[in-house]
């Protein structure tokens, strides 16, 4: 492949840019590369795509993603706008009465909704005033939490739960025991979600649902014959890890079967809750109560168990969202003697902003939580807020950062999340800790592995944009037009 007339992010020159073998061989190439615009070479066809003075990136990245949940979240009943019990039940009753008579008998599933700052607090008599009989799910914005209805509740062994509100274990329970559609059909939406992905110029994922996403994906790929469209590092499910140790699996080998487009990612656990579902652990109790959250990890078994990993080859990624979750998971890597992930890092106290370089740890961040959970931390974190989603003064420490989406919790689109990273806003309210705020560089970085411009010898993988990110309003970042994106140099998206 032969890329001509690019520029590259924060250059006005132009370059052309060959890819040979799923590698980057050569920039501005000239009369090495001997191809007119009609495309061939002594060679061979080679496949030419005219720049036209369009950026040049590297692939970009979405360092966590649910990437299944995701995949069904794009069909559920939308209930982001919600902003209270009587409001989801509305949006759910109008769902169903827009529904066919074979969809209604089925169940009835949501994805969405804010609770954390509701005055009323859900109960099942909602949904047996509204819909009675029906079986309904809804599912919160941060996937700690669910909401069902009493036939729903029968359906997943909850049945005369009082409100149908579940958190943490029994929600991750729940939604596990949902009626689901086809293997076929989730494969289907999966690789259709994948080639959208592909279209906001995504190279690479890293899947952090909680099932075996070795079988998942070596099963997607062998459903793609052209390959998958974006590279995926397939995280181990916690219960797995045994097997993952047995089989002598080490993160960032690829699976087979998969032409080397799936690899094993870091074993994933949860040390505590979330924001919204009030269940994140912190040093300060949540305003008007005693309660600190939750921590869902023997934190000795949890070093002992790093360690182990680590010898063999597998990293960890650990969920810590509250201060002082961030902290004990700070400490598990530090006695456990290795590096790893810290997935979310939302609220982080100075003094363990440091700790993250020092123990070769990596931020793994998702900017648009930080303009969609603003109000809701303005309230459960009240007073510590300068500390909350602080992506710069993490950087300034040290720490590198790697930003996601959390998909389906935020869209997976990494302009939307570059955007909220560099603005700390959205829909034109004024900036929350704009001190707080990314350069475009810096952003752009923390979704490309660290690189702003591609190189010789790099993979094949970049993206041609139309503008470029660092000279453009910030405020347009979130809207960027993707012209091309290759994955090893195979076109997985084309819109010039």
């Amino acid at each position: 492949m032969l890329i001509r007339r690019v520029r590259f992010a924060g250059s006005p020159e132009t370059h052309d840019v060959r890819i040979e073998g799923g590698v980057i061989v050569a920039i501005d190439p000239g009369e090495v590369a001997g191809v007119a615009a009609g495309g061939t070479t002594a060679g061979g066809d080679i496949v030419v795509v005219e720049g036209d003075g369009g950026v040049l990136l590297p692939g970009l990245q979405d360092g966590h993603v649910h990437f299944t949940q995701w995949a069904i979240a794009r069909r559920r009943v939308d209930l982001s706008a919600t902003t209270s019990a009587a409001d989801v039940v509305a949006v759910m009753t109008a769902a169903q009465a827009a529904r066919s008579a074979e969809e209604r008998a089925e169940l009835l599933s949501g994805f969405g909704f804010r609770d954390a700052l509701w005055s009323e607090i859900p109960a099942a008599a909602h949904w047996d005033a509204a819909l009675p009989g029906v079986p309904v799910a809804a599912i919160s914005q941060d996937l700690h939490s669910i909401w069902l209805s009493p036939s729903a509740l029968e359906l997943v062994g909850f049945a005369g739960h009082p409100t149908g509100l579940l958190k943490e274990d029994d929600c991750f329970r729940a939604v596990a025991a949902l009626p689901q559609p086809s293997q076929r059909t989730l494969d289907g939406w999966a690789l259709e979600a994948l080639h959208a992905a592909a279209t906001r110029g995504v190279t690479r994922i890293r899947d952090y649902e909680f099932v075996d996403t070795h079988l998942e994906w070596t099963r997607r790929a062998a459903l793609a014959p052209d390959g998958l469209p974006v590279r995926v590092d397939a995280a181990i499910f916690r219960p797995l890890l045994e097997d993952a140790l047995a089989a002598g699996q080490r993160t960032g080998d690829p699976l087979p079967g998969t032409d080397g487009l799936v690899t094993v990612g870091p074993c994933k656990v949860l040390i505590d809750g979330s924001l919204n579902s009030r269940t994140a652990l912190c040093h300060d109790a949540y305003p008007g109560t005693t309660d600190h959250g939750m921590l869902t990890q023997d934190v000795a078994e949890l070093t002992a168990t790093i360690r182990i990993a680590a010898a063999q080859g597998i990293s960890f990624a650990v969920h810590a969202i509250g201060d002082r979750a961030n902290t004990l998971a700070l400490d598990c890597f530090q006695q456990a003697g290795v590096g790893g992930r810290i997935e979310h890092a939302q609220l982080v106290e100075p003094a363990d902003r440091g700790r993250f370089a020092a123990l070769g740890v990596t931020a793994g961040v998702q900017p648009a939580h930080a303009v969609e959970d603003r109000d809701v931390a303005d309230v459960q974190w009240a007073g510590r807020t300068s500390d909350a989603f602080a992506y710069r003064a993490l950087l300034d420490a040290g720490a590198v950062l790697e930003l996601g989406s959390d998909a389906p919790v935020s869209a997976l689109d990494p302009w939307r999340a570059i955007s909220a990273a560099v603005t700390r806003t959205d829909a034109g309210r004024p900036a929350w800790h704009g001190e707080q705020a990314l350069t475009a560089a810096q952003a752009l970085a923390a979704s490309t592995g660290g690189r702003l411009r591609p190189e010789v010898g790099d993979a094949g993988d970049v993206v041609l944009v139309t503008r470029d990110p660092l000279a453009i309003d910030p405020a347009e970042l979130a809207s960027m037009r993707v012209l091309l994106t290759c994955v090893g140099g195979r076109i997985t998206h084309r819109a010039c």
